[in-house]
Order: C-alpha cells, then sequence, then structure tokens
C-alpha cells in the first residue's frame, strides 16, 4: 500500500497536471460569472426604484412651472412606464431562460408563467421590503447552481436551447406579459404616490 502511494507520488508529472485541473478551473470560472451575474441580477431587480436616471431632477432645470411640469410629467412616463417596464421584462426574458435548464418536464406556457409570476411577485415585495424582494429574486438562479452542482448530468443543452426556440411561437404571450409588467408597475407606483405622496424615492434614502 506505502509502496503503490510512493509509485503514484513519483509519476506526478506537469502535463497530468494541466490535464487534471482544467476542467476543474473551467467549474470554478462558471461558477464564479455565473455567482457575480446573479448577484447583479437579484439585487438590481430587487430595488423598487430600478431605474435611477435622475430623469425627474432634470425637469427642475426649467424655471417657468408650466414647462417644468410638462416636462416632470414626459420624463415620469419615460422613465417609469417606458423604460422600467422594458428593463423588468428583459430580466423576466433572463428567468424564463434559466428556469428552461431546471424545469425540463414543463411546458414552455407554465415556464414563462412561473418567470413572470416571480418577477411580479419580486416588484410588489420591492415596494414592501427591499430585502425581501432580494431574497426571491435570488431564490430559483441559486437553486439552478445547486441542482448543477449535485447532479450535472441533469442538464441536456441542447434540448433546453431546442426549448428556448420555442420563444418565437410565443410571441404574443411575451407582448400579454409586457403589457402586465406595465400596468403592474404603473399600478404599484400610483397606489405608493397616494397612499404616500411625501415619500422619497431609494436613492434619496440612501444619500
Amino acid at each position: 500500500m506505502i509502496q503503490d502511494f510512493i509509485n503514484s507520488l513519483m509519476s506526478i508529472s506537469f502535463h497530468e497536471y494541466l490535464v487534471t485541473v482544467k476542467p476543474l478551473a473551467f467549474f470554478v470560472a462558471g461558477m464564479v460569472v455565473y455567482s457575480i451575474f446573479i448577484f447583479k441580477f437579484y439585487r438590481f431587480l430587487g430595488r423598487r426604484d430600478i431605474i435611477r436616471l435622475g430623469l425627474q431632477g432634470k425637469a427642475a432645470s426649467y424655471s417657468h412651472s408650466v414647462i417644468q411640469n410638462f416636462f416632470k410629467v414626459i420624463f415620469y412616463i419615460l422613465e417609469y412606464m417606458i423604460v422600467l417596464p422594458v428593463v423588468i421584462f428583459f430580466w423576466f426574458v433572463v428567468l424564463a431562460t434559466l428556469l428552461t435548464f431546471l424545469s425540463k418536464n414543463q411546458s414552455f406556457d407554465t415556464i414563462l408563467l412561473v418567470a413572470i409570476s416571480v418577477v411580479g411577485a419580486v416588484r410588489v415585495t420591492s415596494y414592501y421590503n427591499e430585502d425581501l424582494s432580494k431574497d426571491l429574486a435570488k431564490m430559483l438562479p441559486f437553486a439552478l447552481l445547486g441542482v448543477f452542482i449535485v447532479d450535472i448530468s441533469y442538464f441536456d443543452l441542447s434540448s433546453s436551447f431546442l426549448f428556448v426556440g420555442q420563444a418565437l411561437e410565443q410571441v404574443s404571450t411575451l407582448v400579454y406579459f409586457l403589457g402586465f409588467i406595465v400596468v403592474l408597475e404603473m399600478t404599484l407606483r400610483l397606489l405608493r404616490l397616494l397612499l404616500f405622496p411625501f415619500a422619497k424615492d431609494s436613492d434619496e434614502d440612501e444619500n
């Protein structure tokens, strides 16, 4: 037994070392990149004020009150009713894509429904507590990483990418979901303005 150990020790070579650690390096790099992406993802999606363009503040540069109020409305619509829903919808597509790798036996319609439900729940909870919304946003992506670590054979990249291709046949559903996000964000913003008219934005709270 000791002799086998000595022989194995003597057979160590730099070439074998490179061959052995090459997949390890790829796994570590992949997990790091994925973790950083998800870290940015859930912190971004879980914020109440995702877009911080400060467009409404630019309206204050106009001295005339009528013009100032007009641009405030325009900038508000641009920032919260156009740009923000599109950004959220992008993360919905990202989450739906991740779910295709986690839910091989689910229909594409079900995956879209789950993804938009998670995004919607994250957006609603962000108006209640941003820490809660961030925890909810990172749940599924890190669950996917956990499944990958436990059972790498669970994933079939070829069939998963073919599955994602079904999105081209579900354009109308994606448009409906985008409309839902727009209505949801507008409703949340309106309720916040009505219930807490003097509340500060989260970017102001951090200053």
